[in-house]
Parts: C-alpha cells; sequence; structure tokens
C-alpha cells in the first residue's frame, strides 16, 4: 500500500485509533473527529512529510494532506479499521450549535461530492457543446449525457438519504427508501389532476389537496433535487427507528423494525415534514435574493474575498445547502458565482510568488500548488505558498474581491453544481440564453482576478522579505547585511528577562531553538506573566502577535526572545506589549505582560528561549544556576 507508512504514522499521532471517533475525507483534507484533541500532535503533524498543514474547526480535526487525500484516506480507514464506522448523532455534543451544523452538513455532503462534480461537469459540458453547435437537443449522444447529468441532482433525495441517515445513526438503507418515496414517479401525474380542495387560500401557503392519507390531507411537492426536507426526514428516522429497536425483540427486529419506521416516517413526512421544509427552502431562497439584490456588487466583494478565509475553516460547508436550495427553487444560484475568482486569484498570487522568489523550495512547492489551483483545488496554493507568506494572501483575497465585485455587478449565476476551477466555466451557462453577458462578464471577473493576483504579488508581496525570523530559521538582521557592524561589538552581560526556570536550548520542544538553527542562548519557564528588558538598546522586531520581540543592544548583541512555543497561533491574546517597535529601551524596563494560566489553558506552553542570533566568532558563556529572578544574570556575550 503505497501511503501506509504515511497512515499508520497520522493515526499515532492523532491520539491512536481509539482516540478517532470517525474519519471522512473531502477534496483535500482528512476530517477527524477526536474524542480528546488534546491527544493528537499537532505539531509533529504538521511537520510531517506529506501532510500541508492542520486545521481545527466546525468540530473537525483537519489533516489537509492535497489531491491525493482519497487514497491516503483509503489507508487511515484500512489500517485504523474504521470502515463502516457512522458518525455517531452523540459526537461533539460539547461544541457549539454552529460547529455542529457544519459538522453535520459536511459529513452529509462529503461522501456525495466527487460524484456531484463529476455529474455537474457533464451537464455544464452537455449545454457547452449544444451552444457551440457540436450537439442538439435532438440528439441521442445529448439526450444520454443530459441523463447522466441530471441523474443524482434529480434522485438527490436517494442519495442524501443514505448519508443523512449514516451521519443521524439510522439504517442507511432506510433512508435510501424515504428518498426514494419523496421522488416516486406517479407523484407528478397526482399533482396534475383535479384538487379535492385548497388549504390556506388566499396565503402565501395556499395548496391545493389532492391526495389524503387515513383521511388527512397531503399537501403534495416537487421533491426532485431537494435537499432540506429528506435531511429533516432522516432525521426524524433515526429517532424513530431507535425507539422501535428498543421494543421490538431481536429475532424480528430484521424486517419489523423498518417496517413500522417507513409506516410512520414517510407519512409524516409527506404530511408535516415536507411541505414545512419545502416552504421553509422557499423562504430561504428568497431571502437569499433579497440580500443579493440590495447590493450585488457589495455581496460579490464580501463573498468573494472571504470565501478562501471560509475554505480555510471548513466553513464554507454552510452555504452548500443554501445554493443547492437556490438551484432547486429558482432555478439558478448567485452565491456561489461570486466566488468563482477566489481560485483564480490564488494562482495569480502562487504565479507572482514563483516568479519572484529566490528560494528554490518556495519555487519548487508553487508549481504544483498552481497546477491543483487551476483544477479549483486551492488548499496546497493557501496552506503552503501564500498563506505562511501573509501578503500574497491577503492580496489574493483583494484581487477576489473585486473579481466577486464584477461578478455581482452584471448578475451572473451557476445553474447547477459542477466542477471547480476551469471546470466550472461552463456551469455559468443559461440552459435558455447560453452564453449570456453574464457569462462573459465571469470570464472577464477571472482574468481581472488572476491578473491582479499575480500582478501585485509580484510587485507588493513581500515574497523575498522575510515575514519571521523563525520561518527560514534565519537570524533577526534588520540590516539586511551581514558585514562586521552585525556582531557584537564587545562583552556583554545580558540580565534573565524573567522570573522562572532555567532550561537548557536543547530542551525546549521546538527543533528551530533546540537545534541551534535561530541562534545560541538559553531557556526559562516563567513562573510570572511579566518580561523586562535584559539588556539596555533598541527593539528592532516587535512581532504583531506580541510574543516574541527582537532586540539590539549597545553594545551591537541581537537578541531574540520568544514567550512560549506556538505562541503565534494565539494572534496576540493573552499578550500586552509595553513598547513599540524602534524604542529606546533600558535594562529592566517592562516589555510584555501575559497571561501564563490562559495560555497554557489554550494548550500551549510558556517555555520562552532568549537567544543571540548574531553570536558569529564571539563566545557565550551561561549562568549555571537552576532558577532566576528578572534581573539575574544569565549569561555573557564574550568576544
Amino acid at each position: 500500500m503505497k501511503y501506509e507508512q504515511l497512515a499508520r504514522d497520522i493515526i499515532d499521532k492523532v491520539g491512536g485509533k481509539e482516540n478517532v471517533t470517525s474519519v471522512v475525507h473531502c477534496i483535500t483534507r482528512l476530517r477527524f473527529k477526536l474524542k480528546d484533541e488534546g491527544k493528537a500532535q499537532t505539531e509533529e503533524l504538521k511537520n510531517m512529510d506529506g501532510i500541508v498543514t492542520v486545521m481545527k474547526s466546525g468540530g473537525q480535526y483537519q489533516v489537509v494532506i492535497g489531491n491525493h487525500v482519497p487514497d491516503v484516506y483509503k489507508a487511515v480507514v484500512e489500517i485504523g479499521g474504521f470502515a463502516g464506522q457512522a458518525s455517531d448523532q452523540d459526537d461533539n455534543q460539547d461544541t457549539n450549535l454552529f460547529n455542529r451544523f457544519i459538522d453535520i452538513i459536511a459529513s452529509i455532503f462529503t461522501p456525495i461530492l466527487g460524484v456531484l462534480a463529476a455529474t455537474g461537469m457533464i451537464k455544464g459540458f452537455n449545454a457547452l457543446f449544444n451552444e457551440i453547435g457540436w450537439l442538439d437537443p435532438s440528439m441521442g449522444t445529448y439526450q444520454i449525457l443530459a441523463i447522466v447529468g441530471d441523474s443524482l441532482f434529480y434522485f438527490f433525495p436517494i442519495f442524501l438519504g443514505y448519508t443523512a441517515s449514516k451521519k443521524f445513526g439510522g439504517a442507511p438503507f432506510i433512508g435510501i427508501a424515504i428518498g426514494a418515496s419523496l421522488v416516486y414517479p406517479t407523484i407528478g401525474p397526482l399533482m396534475e389532476t383535479e384538487p379535492l380542495y385548497t388549504l390556506f387560500t388566499g396565503t402565501l401557503f395556499e395548496s391545493p389537496v389532492h391526495v389524503t392519507f387515513l383521511g388527512i390531507p397531503v399537501i403534495l411537492m416537487n421533491y426532485a433535487s431537494s435537499v432540506i426536507p429528506i435531511i429533516l426526514a432522516a432525521y426524524f428516522s433515526s429517532k424513530v427507528e431507535r425507539g422501535f429497536r428498543k421494543v421490538i425483540p431481536d429475532v424480528v427486529k430484521t424486517f419489523l423494525v423498518p417496517f413500522f419506521t417507513l409506516l410512520v416516517v414517510v407519512p409524516v413526512t409527506f404530511i408535516v415534514i415536507g411541505p414545512i421544509a419545502t416552504w421553509a427552502s422557499q423562504i430561504i431562497g428568497q431571502i437569499t435574493v433579497l440580500v443579493y439584490d440590495l447590493s450585488p456588487i457589495i455581496a460579490g466583494v464580501l463573498i468573494g474575498g472571504g470565501w478562501q478565509v471560509l475554505v480555510i475553516f471548513g466553513l464554507h460547508w454552510g452555504l452548500v445547502p443554501v445554493v443547492i436550495n437556490n438551484i432547486t427553487t429558482m432555478g439558478s444560484d448567485p452565491v456561489l458565482a461570486m466566488t468563482f475568482a477566489a481560485s483564480f486569484a490564488q494562482i495569480g498570487a502562487v504565479l507572482g510568488v514563483w516568479l519572484k522568489t529566490t528560494n528554490q523550495k518556495l519555487k519548487s512547492l508553487s508549481i504544483p500548488a498552481f497546477i491543483s489551483g487551476i483544477f479549483g483545488v486551492t488548499e496546497p496554493a493557501i496552506y503552503g505558498i501564500t498563506l505562511p507568506k501573509k501578503r500574497p494572501f491577503i492580496i489574493s483575497l483583494i484581487a477576489a474581491a473585486i473579481g466577486g465585485a464584477i461578478i455581482g455587478l452584471f448578475g451572473s449565476r451557476i445553474y447547477m453544481i459542477g466542477g471547480l476551477g476551469i471546470f466550472g466555466i461552463p456551469t455559468f451557462i443559461d440552459p435558455d440564453e447560453g452564453m449570456t453577458t453574464a457569462f462573459w462578464a465571469v470570464m472577464v471577473a477571472i482574468v481581472v482576478a488572476f491578473i491582479l493576483g499575480f500582478v501585485l504579488t509580484y510587485l507588493f508581496g513581500g515574497v523575498n522579505k522575510e515575514l519571521t525570523p523563525l520561518e527560514e530559521g534565519e537570524p533577526i538582521n534588520p540590516d539586511g547585511t551581514d558585514d562586521e557592524k552585525n556582531v557584537p561589538k564587545s562583552d556583554e552581560n545580558i540580565v534573565s528577562p524573567l522570573q522562572g526556570t532555567v532550561l537548557a536550548l536543547c530542551d525546549v520542544a521546538d527543533e528551530a531553538f533546540s537545534s541551534g538553527e535561530v541562534g545560541q542562548g538559553v531557556a526559562v519557564e516563567p513562573q510570572d506573566g511579566k518580561l523586562y528588558a535584559p539588556a539596555s538598546g533598541t527593539i528592532t522586531t516587535l512581532f504583531p502577535t506580541k510574543h516574541a520581540i527582537g532586540m539590539t543592544t549597545d553594545n551591537g548583541v541581537e537578541l531574540l526572545i520568544h514567550i512560549g512555543m506556538d505562541t503565534v497561533q494565539l494572534e496576540g491574546k493573552f499578550f500586552t506589549s509595553h513598547v513599540k517597535q524602534g524604542e529606546r529601551i533600558e535594562q529592566g524596563q517592562l516589555l510584555t505582560t501575559f497571561d501564563i494560566a490562559q495560555i497554557k489553558g489554550a494548550g500551549y506552553t510558556t517555555v520562552t528561549p532568549i537567544v543571540v542570533t548574531n553570536l558569529g566568532d564571539a563566545k557565550l558563556s551561561l549562568t549555571e544556576a537552576k532558577s532566576v529572578k528578572h534581573g539575574d544574570h544569565l549569561m555573557t556575550v564574550v568576544r
């Protein structure tokens, strides 16, 4: 098995198979639900070959793999014995309602995502071939392709009945039966017969009644392509099924549980769940259109510019039911359309990085990331290229926002769920009017987004500028040179900036520090949350997240003080800075205060390395004390 060792390492680093409640995958990432995320070795996973990064969002522990995630997933499932494992309905009871919603949507739609995109692509290309005259609706080839393209979407309730039932802990084939009932062929002809009477006359919910069930009126709806009714029905079914399993004897459970479940759930779905869910779907669709109509341009800026941020945190799943619902109820959707330029803005930024960077490793990573991005898979570009460099990522958001504004301005819409990247282009072809102005506006939008992402990144992306000294393992050097002025001019005593326990640098749980790549020095595990100046000099680097400070002493010694490991991820929370970059400071002056309890509570250590980053040929004499107070001797730079 090609990915056997990677799969074993992943399972081990997420806390072992006993810590895994369930695992699914999407286009680029494994989505674990762990019993205890604290057991997962996140940093070790991030540093493993074959893993792009690790994200925690929507109640899931997401290991980003890249395009080959299906193969890795298959190996993980086989080795971990996770096959057939349902996402139990009690999972994530300790997470908030929004996270649970995202988790439910992701779990239901992820298994069919590939087939959904594939059938949408076939439908889109069929529309394209018809538009350019290659095929005609009267031709058998066109009709067969139309059948394939429409198959999943028309019978969507059947597919969702399966995945939703698995998610809610019900029997998947009962879910299939419920979904099949909703799209049974005779429903259409029944709706065309003369109604017996009409309910809710004169209201928004006016409905003709064509049939009754045990004398109860049934409001028939067209459930082909619908989403919300079957998901609610599957949830209700899981509860009903569980109740029957408790009271029906084991010897007859096999057929009596589905027998009674279907007898209860299907009529209730037709009488209550289906109509209410359909009305709710129509209202959601209309609200979406109303919000969009208030200002399509602003909507394009916000949705287009924010899409990649939603993707990073896995929150884009929240829009999936809205988009499908819009296509079902209105025949088209403007929401997903406004995100379309984002992937092209991203690959434009990647191209800018590739052409501009002098870092050969970054160049080699940029090529496959660019190719993946062409086909709409942007996670390798985001996590591997633009996000670590920060400025290119921000530029891609700006370019995507401008592309989204263009799409919003011309009212462009998608008419089907299709492929990603360039494969998504046919989804903008209007089935009735063909390639309209709105279609060509999308082409303009993606070209503009791509060019802006490329040009702005190339010119202003700061590609060859060190964002942090730790990213490339280089010493802090504000002058950007390595001449004599950047080495210590004379001996200098450095006092402890903290009160706490002294640790050898090699004992720090971060290879960049423990290996000495960043610089030579010592570490202190602080006992209070106050960081003082270890010498007099100037603040040369003050990180926006306030967790690290670079300074140059009056004698030219360059020091880096890094509070905790990976505390950059706290984004400044629990840290308060009392100085500014460029400020002159005196030994003993208060630099930063931080909340040790909160930092540790968030899962981070507060062990603080204090290192000399420009030692050169000088020697370093370290204290032999096991504990220090701020102001005690810590080390001496000896020229």
